[in-house]
């Protein structure tokens, strides 16, 4: 398993804003200090697309949601 973040927009943000956050989000991580920084917290950075990001959280979503049913995890 490996934990990951990143950054949402509400739903129906237009798309030029999504792509606007997104680039300042990738040019703030390549800020040398700010990299090393988050890389001394224990952070390995690496940026995808928004697509790609969606695409991640859609399969993972995916893959939790197969295992919780199998193990029959049930919350309180």
């Amino acid at each position: 398993m490996q934990a990951w973040v990143g950054a949402l927009a509400p739903a129906g943000t237009p798309r030029p804003i999504v792509m606007q956050l997104h680039r300042e989000l990738v040019r703030v991580i390549a800020i040398p200090e700010v990299n090393a920084a988050l890389a001394k917290e224990g952070l390995d950075l690496s940026t995808s697309t928004p697509e790609e990001f969606a695409g991640r959280i859609k399969t993972e979503g995916a893959m939790w949601a197969k295992l919780i049913k199998e193990a029959d995890i049930k919350g309180d």
